[in-house]
């Protein structure tokens, strides 16, 4: 086979696709048209995101495969896999009580802090200690919440529940949805059990995302509809907390509804966003999650560019208070938001401050990109003006941005 980054968008599915399952069946599995599929293996026009995401999920694959940012079964390094497989086994042996050899578990207030550097990890990309941190946390937590009685239970359920939804988060990213339902579901089960609405809440946020990335988008409004309207706060007295995972709840609603290319509830979903940060007033951080004004903006950004709005979205990110972004602000959420801008700037004609921004991104967060398929759609129509240039780019970040 050739390299892998050299054959076209068309070529990658037709081989992803294989000789044991024809247009037809591809077309069953990804609930697309005949037609769409003979169009994208005879690459035929660009593939819209919500088809690429409906390929990529039939054929248990990745975005970036498709597009060849990476070579198929080889998405992850070895570091990656080894960190995901100890994930693995943290999730479910925690779940089914196999602690044995653990027989002085930390405090309370170690596992907390063990749960909030999973978190930080994982904003940071970095996959060994997620792992390594949400492991501890899972294993030693299990064993002192099962004899923990009153307040100290219900601590640690909510930090279980947590670190569970860190854990979910983290294997979703990598395409591991199995791996994200099994935490995702002991995470709820912990979050009944102590009570916990507000983490209920970002767990269906969660949950929404998950579906957001297998292509179930009817699914992944639903449930984000329906997670916000059992914690929907009195803007007069609602908490702070909330506020928080209500507005989160409205962003996951909200890009699920742009990748249906419904701009009318979209856009109902984001102004209740902005109505919740506005509430809260200031960026804040509960459970791993962040939002506020900053979220809610770099958010809005990002689905006015998957409805194709791009003088919006150019317009939203060109406000004085999107110029320097928060140093709070995680790489992962600055990055995706550039990325957005980005293609934006490319729809807009802007081809050397697309390539910039471009270049900004991957210098910042060489490893995460990889992972993303906008640096391919992006290369892709900077290389219609100059593919000098994009070949030039493609060497300075060292990925394939075109065949």
């Amino acid at each position: 086979m050739s390299n892998w980054a050299d054959l076209t968008n068309g070529q990658r599915i037709k081989h992803l696709r294989g000789s044991d399952l024809t247009q037809q069946g591809l077309a069953d599995a990804a609930g697309v048209s005949l037609a769409l599929v003979q169009k994208a293996e005879q690459d035929r026009g660009e593939l819209s995101v919500g088809s690429l995401l409906k390929f990529a999920h039939a054929l248990n694959t990745d975005v970036s495969v498709i597009l060849g940012q990476q070579a198929p079964r080889r998405g992850m390094d070895q570091g990656d896999r080894a960190a995901l497989r100890q994930l693995s086994d943290a999730v479910h042996e925690s779940a089914l009580g196999e602690w044995e050899g653990i027989e002085d578990p930390s405090t309370v207030e170690d596992l907390r802090e063990a749960r909030d550097r999973a978190w930080d990890a994982y904003w940071a990309s970095d996959t060994a200690k997620v792992s390594s941190y949400a492991s501890k946390v899972l294993m030693e937590g299990q064993v002192r919440y099962a004899t923990a009685t009153g307040s100290e239970r219900e601590q640690l359920g909510s930090i279980l529940a947590s670190t569970y939804r860190v854990a979910a988060s983290c294997s979703n990213g990598f395409g591991q949805r199995d791996l994200a339902l099994s935490a995702l579901t002991s995470a709820k089960h912990l979050a009944r059990e102590v009570d916990d609405p507000v983490i209920t809440a970002l767990l269906e946020s969660t949950l929404s995302w998950i579906y957001l990335r297998g292509a179930k988008l009817p699914r992944a409004v639903a449930v984000a509809e329906r997670a916000a309207l059992a914690i929907e706060p009195s803007f007069s007295n609602g908490s702070r907390p909330q506020l928080l995972a209500y507005g989160r709840l409205m962003i996951s609603a909200a890009v699920a509804a742009s990748r249906r290319e419904d701009e009318s509830a979209a856009d109902d979903y984001i102004s209740q966003a902005h109505a919740a940060a506005a509430r809260l007033g200031r960026d804040e951080k509960l459970y791993g999650t962040s939002f506020g004004p900053t979220a809610a903006k770099t958010e809005a950004v990002g689905i006015h560019v998957a409805l194709k709005n791009y003088g919006r979205a150019l317009k939203l990110a060109s406000h004085p208070d999107m110029k320097k972004l928060p140093k709070s602000m995680s790489k992962i959420a600055r990055n995706r938001y550039k990325l957005d801008v980005a293609l934006a700037q490319c729809a807009a004609g802007l081809y050397d401050q697309a390539g910039d921004t471009l270049i900004e991104v991957a210098l910042d967060a060489p490893e995460w990109v990889k992972h993303q398929a906008l640096p391919g759609f992006i290369g892709k129509r900077l290389a219609k003006v100059s593919t000098a240039r994009v070949r030039n780019i493609s060497e300075l970040i060292g990925m394939p941005l075109i065949a």
